[in-house]
């Protein structure tokens, strides 16, 4: 492991550094967006108590000190150092895998949360399992050496996660068809949720294509050679992922698991037209 990990560093150092310099307000700007948005993360994470969102919160972390590195370059124009352009590199790269990692245990809580094991293509215990391994055997081959074979890791990734997106919305549709007592229930928000996903999902996916053409076409390419593209490919998207979740907050769902969990809630409590009432949570 140790090994890998210091072939993909290698890997990286032997990128070409900027071929532009690289903005010091648009490096401090991010820096802010993504501090404040990690910062309500972890509080809303450690209020609830939902820790399946640590991954979040790391990839929150990864996206500040990626930035950051980023500043430092920019001061060290023409001249830049191989440290903090590493690190940028590195750290951007693979915080958009820690945001993954967390919504895939989301959607496996709200399997759960509405007894759609059954219309789930893939168990819920195994979810989360499958789709982190996809995203370290992707990792893993990003850690060999060759350029290729990192085109070939970003492959497996948007792979990986195209048929999490699949998976997502077949079992959405399954349940549209025919739904469990649970998710029809109007005080269980569990659509809305849903829908933070995909929007979240389909930012992650095109982040992930754009990083992949970025690679392909190599540092005489147009997107490397332009910052504008890693903001707005890259940055504004990925702060978008973290605003749609803080909003939309999966803590919900781990409440509401916990209260079931708990026995607070019986069955036929919950499809009483009174308790629906009484204990409305939230809205869809």
């Amino acid at each position: 492991m140790k090994q890998r990990h210091t072939e993909f560093v290698g890997f990286i150092a032997k990128l070409p550094l900027y071929e532009y310099e690289p903005s010091i307000v648009a490096a401090i700007i991010f820096i802010a967006f993504f501090a404040i948005s990690t910062a309500l993360r972890l509080w809303q994470m450690i209020r609830s108590r939902a820790w399946f969102l640590v991954p979040f919160v790391i990839g929150g972390f990864f996206e500040i000190i990626g930035y950051a590195g980023r500043m430092i370059s920019s001061k060290e124009a023409p001249d830049y150092s191989k440290g903090p352009f590493i690190i940028q590199a590195l750290l951007l790269l693979l915080a958009s895998a820690f945001f993954a990692a967390s919504i895939y245990m989301v959607l496996g809580r709200i399997i759960l949360l509405i007894d759609g094991e059954k219309h789930s293509q893939i168990r819920q215990r195994w979810l989360a399992k499958i789709f982190v391994t996809g995203d370290v055997v992707g990792n893993k081959s990003k850690s060999d050496l060759g350029q290729k074979v990192f085109i070939i890791g970003l492959f497996i990734q948007i792979i990986c996660f195209g048929i999490f997106i699949f998976t997502s919305f077949l079992l959405h549709r399954r349940i549209g068809k025919s739904p469990t007592p649970l998710s029809d229930l109007p005080s269980i928000p569990w659509r809305k949720h849903m829908w933070a996903l995909y929007a979240a999902n389909a930012l992650i996916m095109l982040r992930s294509i754009f990083r992949v053409v970025e690679y392909i076409q190599g540092r005489e390419g147009y997107l490397q050679s332009k910052e504008v593209f890693l903001y707005i490919f890259d940055a504004v998207l990925m702060f978008a992922v973290m605003t749609i979740l803080n909003v939309v907050h999966p803590s919900q769902i781990g409440d509401l698991l916990k209260e079931l969990g708990r026995g607070n809630w019986k069955l036929e409590d919950l499809l009483s037209e009174g308790w629906r009432e009484s204990t409305r949570v939230g809205g869809e």
